[in-house]
């Protein structure tokens, strides 16, 4: 089993675009028991929370499928705080629970993960996920 930590922007593209890559890896790869999502309870806010702003209104969000998603999920407790400094100070808790866990981390923003502050965890873009999960 293949597991994966999915910064919330691949969630909000996965749901915006339904041919997309995200799309494809919720759909043909979580959704059906390939990859193995890992969350702990704070990503779960951060999931639940981003997809009813107002500004994701217009995509009839949230999506149908995210409560699956979540409930199929592989739950963990929330890592510790990442100790090093990156970007977005916000989103070290995605680095701390791939890194907790050895899962790969997916994100549309790369330069938010630096590799001088990665600590060992893969972070890949989706399309760069998507072709390791097709190459094996």
């Amino acid at each position: 089993m293949r597991f994966a930590v999915f910064d919330t922007n691949v969630i909000i593209a996965a749901a915006i675009s339904r041919t997309g890559i995200p799309s494809q890896l919720i759909h043909d790869w979580v959704l059906q028991d390939e990859v193995r999502l890992v969350v702990c309870p704070f990503v779960v806010r951060e999931y639940r929370e981003v997809v009813r702003r107002p500004k994701f209104l217009r995509y009839d969000f949230p999506p149908d499928w995210l409560e699956s998603l979540i409930e199929d999920s592989l739950h963990v407790r929330d890592p510790q705080t990442w100790p090093m400094s990156i970007p977005h100070r916000e989103d070290g808790i995605f680095l701390a629970l791939a890194h907790a866990t050895k899962a790969w981390l997916v994100t549309g923003n790369l330069r938010h993960f630096p590799a001088s502050v990665r600590r060992g965890v893969i972070v890949l873009s989706p399309a760069d996920y998507l072709a390791q999960l097709t190459s094996r």
